[in-house]
């Protein structure tokens, strides 16, 4: 494996998770991934490698069979039935009862979703917390949702399900591809979610 510092680690982590990051390709932690080949800078931003993808996979994993891998294996199973949950909570964001698109004028439709996004993330607060003290990498997840939920408090909706934001849907999916990457597992082995 490529030897690099936590720092840099951590960028490539960054921009595996978000697919296109816009980095500084002159920042110091992104010219060393530029030097090893595991990033690419284009003109929409920083995406990773196949080298880089092989090797950040091998960096995200734990450590199969230790204690590590088992309290996040027992954290991901207490967060699937939120994770499917949440996705109807952004269905419903997204369509109204009947198919029809919501276009966010009846304020109390849109604060019943809301109050869900926030009874939801009160029970998801203390798994996101478990996992963090596994790894330092997760530790940024929670204040990243709380921060999500307060742009929706100042009015911002775009920060519930918007791909253009670090909304509350974005940060969450981040999350949940990370718990996969930390256990070597992947979306297709999860329960379809119900319609």
């Amino acid at each position: 494996m490529v030897e690099l510092d936590e720092e840099v680690w951590l960028v490539l982590h960054e921009v595996r998770l978000r697919g296109v990051a816009d980095l500084d390709p002159n920042d110091p932690a992104v010219s060393r991934l530029l030097e090893h080949g595991l990033v690419h800078a284009g003109p929409k931003g920083v995406r990773v490698t196949v080298e880089g993808r092989a090797t950040h996979t091998s960096w995200a994993r734990l450590p199969t069979g230790s204690d590590d891998e088992a309290s996040v294996r027992r954290s991901y199973d207490r967060f699937l039935p939120l994770n499917r949950e949440l996705i109807r909570i952004c269905n419903d964001w997204q369509v109204r009862p009947g198919g029809v698109p919501n276009d966010h004028r009846d304020a109390r439709y849109d604060w019943t979703v809301i109050e869900r996004v926030r009874t939801l993330d009160e029970r998801a607060g203390p798994i996101v917390t478990r996992v963090a003290r596994v790894h330092e990498r997760f530790a940024r997840y929670r204040p990243r949702l709380r921060a999500a939920l307060e742009r929706v408090d100042a009015g911002d909706n775009e920060w519930i399900t918007s791909p253009r934001c670090d909304s509350y849907h974005t940060v969450w999916m981040q999350f949940h591809e990370d718990l996969l990457l930390a256990l070597g597992a992947d979306r297709v082995s999860e329960e379809p979610v119900e319609s």
